[in-house]
């Protein structure tokens, strides 16, 4: 067999008790090339008043699968909506928040690297509330 299945409830949430849920698929896939990230996102949640991060090499798409975003990248903030796809080079800052009242889905995939802790960057203070 060289394909590899998982369903969410197979994939651990690692928000913990921030409101939503974030899945990474890509150990419990198996994935060699790709990361691939599941993000559920209630009102109010993300990054504003908060931090915002970069990578050092990572390249991220960021795929808004239902509801509306908020991006801030580097000083400017885009509005996202359902079918936009959003690709952000490792060096921008960025951030997302969903100011909307239903969930928002969004999917974000980048290459797969083998520490991708090792290769983010936090900046605090980068999205005031």
């Amino acid at each position: 067999m060289g394909y590899t299945i998982k369903r969410a409830d197979e994939v651990a949430d690692v928000l913990g008790d921030y409101p939503g849920e974030m899945r990474m698929y890509t150990s419990e896939l198996g994935t060699e090339q790709v990361a691939f990230t599941f993000r559920r996102m209630p009102r109010h949640t993300g990054g504003k008043g908060s931090y915002g991060h970069r990578h050092r090499t990572q390249e991220e798409v960021y795929f808004v699968v239902s509801g509306r975003l908020q991006f801030k990248l580097d000083d400017e903030v885009i509005e996202a909506g359902k079918g936009t796809a959003i690709r952000v080079p490792p060096e921008v800052v960025r951030s997302v928040w969903n100011d909307e009242a239903e969930d928002a889905e969004l999917v974000i995939v980048s290459p797969r690297i083998d520490d991708p802790v090792a290769d983010v960057e936090f900046v605090q203070d980068f999205w005031p509330a």
